[in-house]
């Protein structure tokens, strides 16, 4: 069965042709394994977590499950699939863009419903533009993920992870390393060197006294034994503009 053209309005376009495959389950909102034994990540988007090791799931994880089987379903076990420039990562799960039948991507309708966050993750970047609007629809109007703020002040950072993070940006800085922006608190944002050609560096410059709000995985150099005198504890790097508000 072919799969059709649609006119996608507002939805994400396919960055190349779509290899079909056949979904064997869904692991949770954000992962696929596919009859052949693969296990797909999808691109663009962070979902709520499922509990494991002892570890209750997150609000929404279990919804956000459901609905990307919902998607599934209605495209009769069958996606396809966009590899990324990177089509794997650290634990050797294919890092693809999903579809169904209706030609409509899945992340997007994941992140449009508020069952996750947008992220945006160098090289595998094609479909930002469009999964942050997606974002920006549910938090406009407050669904899923958004009916509460899960933004947390740079100051009250406890844990490593994925975090949606706001501060006053205190210090900017340059050097080998990249461009760093130290927040109150005991946090750094680091544009890591390869991303800085694709961020407006003299509006980063401008951002000393003003209040950002910034995404990511969150690593705690405590634990690494990397903090001490003269260093935050807490380091965010920062791949792509997205990823940072101001």
């Amino acid at each position: 069965m072919a799969w059709p053209r649609v006119p996608f309005a507002a939805e994400c376009r396919p960055p190349a042709a779509l290899r079909e495959a056949q979904v064997a389950r869904v692991v949770d909102g954000d992962t696929l394994r596919l009859d052949d034994g693969r296990s797909v990540r999808l691109i663009g988007v962070n979902a709520p977590e499922l509990g494991r090791e002892g570890r209750p799931p997150e609000p929404l994880a279990e919804v956000a499950t459901r609905h990307l089987a919902a998607l599934v379903a209605a495209s009769a076990g069958r996606v396809g699939l966009v590899s990324g420039e990177q089509s794997r990562d650290r634990y050797g799960r294919t890092l693809a863009h999903a579809f169904g039948r209706d030609g409509r991507n899945w992340e997007a309708q994941q992140l449009a419903a508020g069952l996750g966050f947008a992220v945006a993750l160098a090289p595998n970047t094609a479909l930002a533009a469009c999964q942050f609007a997606a974002e920006a629809a549910a938090r406009a109007t407050g669904r899923g993920v958004w009916q509460r703020s899960p933004l947390i002040e740079a100051t009250q950072l406890r844990r490593g992870g994925f975090v949606l993070v706001r501060g006053r940006v205190m210090v900017i800085e340059r050097n080998s390393g990249g461009l760093w922006l130290q927040l109150e608190g005991d946090l750094v944002l680091q544009v890591v060197p390869q991303a800085l050609a694709q961020f407006d560096t003299q509006a980063l410059w401008r951002l000393q006294g003003r209040v950002v709000e910034a995404r990511g995985w969150l690593i705690d150099r405590r634990r690494r034994g990397a903090s001490g005198r003269g260093r935050s504890r807490w380091l965010l790097p920062l791949s792509h503009p997205a990823m940072l508000g101001y």
